[in-house]
């Protein structure tokens, strides 16, 4: 059952001028809006506003601060809502009478355009979850999985020379701890939430190429990369057999002097069905032997298979990391 937006602070905490100040803003008049309108995650508010979602983040907070609008959680994810009736009646006067000037007219409808568009594609698969929260995915994989996994998997795997892809790049955590330690990074993601945060959060990096690219129809010439890495992707391919055999196409062979290979880490074989639901996932996990499968139907002929060390924090399956060479 859903339960009602969640006001943190009691109606007497604020004072009204700081609750006046926090509309001050043509953005965040446009977005009580929307939150009026219906519930909308952090992911959803940035493609309706066409803001990067720290943006989004960060008046959502002013907003909730202040009491204008309410949050609640739904499994990993969180969401906002602007209920009228919950206003204490001074702040509901006030913007009742703000609402029709927060934006013009044209704006408006612009706005509605594209929210209905956003609701259009709310559907509970990986694209549609990776386009609502992704400006809050960082903080949910740490919540799940802890903060250490990623550089103790690639440590020692990565020559400076290499170029190396990371497929599947989310907000580009992979890609900012390859980029220091290698020649170049491309970072692909066929989402474009999650490589607009990327950008945002590697902007200046020279060393990191961005592409929108589906990782079953990568836009790389057969034996460019000296290696590829998937950080938590894997379980939200429908298909992973055909995600490897292309990340296996892209590879330099023994042959033309490749030494590395594709590293993929992701959760072990897991019972956690409602993660079907709440984040689009295809696969529970992988045990080893599936593993080791799916890289030899994929072109592998050799495959390294270790578990990653478990953080105490971290509230969700273990990992491992697996290797797949030529």
């Amino acid at each position: 059952m859903k339960t009602r937006p969640h006001h943190p602070h009691a109606p007497h905490a604020i004072p009204l001028a700081d609750q006046l100040a926090a509309l001050a803003d043509s953005v965040r008049l446009r977005l009580m809006r929307l939150l009026e309108a219906g519930e909308l995650s952090v992911g959803e508010i940035g493609r309706v506003l066409q803001v990067p979602q720290s943006t989004a983040s960060r008046h959502l907070k002013a907003l909730a601060d202040a009491r204008w609008v309410g949050k609640r959680n739904e499994g990993p994810a969180t969401y906002y809502r602007l209920v009228l009736d919950d206003l204490p009646a001074n702040l509901r006067a006030v913007w009742i009478a703000a609402r029709d000037s927060a934006a013009s007219a044209a704006q408006i409808g612009e706005d509605r355009l594209r929210l209905e568009a956003v609701l259009a594609d709310r559907r509970t698969d990986s694209e549609s979850f990776f386009g609502r929260v992704g400006g809050e995915w960082d903080p949910m994989r740490r919540q799940l999985f802890g903060d250490r996994f990623t550089p103790a998997a690639l440590m020692g795997f990565m020559p400076r020379g290499w170029v190396v892809a990371d497929l599947g790049c989310g907000t580009g955590d992979a890609a900012e701890l390859l980029a220091p330690v290698v020649k170049r990074v491309i970072a692909v993601d066929q989402n474009e939430a999650m490589l607009s945060a990327a950008r945002e959060r590697l902007a200046g990096v020279k060393a990191v190429e961005f592409v929108r690219a589906d990782l079953d129809n990568l836009p790389m010439r057969a034996g460019t990369l000296d290696a590829a890495v998937m950080v938590l992707v894997l379980h939200h391919i429908a298909d992973p057999v055909g995600v490897l055999r292309e990340a296996a196409r892209c590879l330099k062979t023994p042959a033309k002097g490749g030494e590395g290979g594709l590293m993929v880490i992701d959760m072990i074989a897991h019972g956690r069905d409602e993660y079907r639901q709440t984040m689009g996932h295809k696969h529970l996990g992988f045990s080893e032997a599936a593993m080791r499968r799916l890289m030899k139907e994929a072109g592998f002929q050799a495959t390294e298979y270790r578990d990653l060390p478990r953080e105490p924090e971290a509230k969700g399956p273990g990992l491992f990391a697996a290797i797949g060479r030529l």
